[in-house]
Parts: C-alpha cells; structure tokens; sequence
C-alpha cells in the first residue's frame, strides 16, 4: 500500500473538482480526502495499491469537464493508515 499526497494548480476551484475526485477515489476504492486550499489549488492524500493510485494521478491531470488543470505536484510515500474512505476536507 503506497500514499499519493497531490496539488493540483489551475481552474480547480468552483468547477466541481474534489466531487470529481471524490467520485474517482471512490470508485478506485481509495481512502483519503481532498481539500481547497486559500491559494487556489486542491490539495488531496489518498491511499491503496500503486495502480489505483497511477490510475487516480492520471484522472487528476485530466479533470472534470470545466477545470483546467495546470499541473500537478505529486509526492509518494507508504502507506500510513488511519484512513477509513475518500472524504471532502474543510
């Protein structure tokens, strides 16, 4: 089990991102969660095997429909645990 911590710059916020990961994570069946932060981009920490979370990474480039994704700062670590499923942070 590996951890994904990502920020994603761009159009991010207001145009339905974290419901978009959300959904994706969940599917995947990811836990973690993912939050706006105040400078304008979406931070996220998801957590489960290497291929979910590629999978996961490249549905973060890509986007919802009316987000333009700029890039993506992506950091891997283990896994740490204590994630129970794939939440909406505030």
């Amino acid at each position: 089990m590996e951890r994904l911590h990502a920020v994603v710059h761009g159009d991010v916020q207001g145009v339905g991102y974290r419901y978009f990961v959300q959904r994706k994570a969940q599917q995947l069946g990811l836990q973690g969660w993912v939050r706006n932060n105040d400078d304008g981009t979406v931070e996220l920490v998801a957590e489960g095997s290497r291929e979910q979370l590629e999978q996961l990474k490249r549905a973060l480039e890509e986007g919802p429909r009316l987000a333009r994704v700029d890039r993506v700062e992506t950091r891997w670590s283990n896994a740490a645990g204590g994630l129970n499923s794939f939440e909406l942070a505030w």
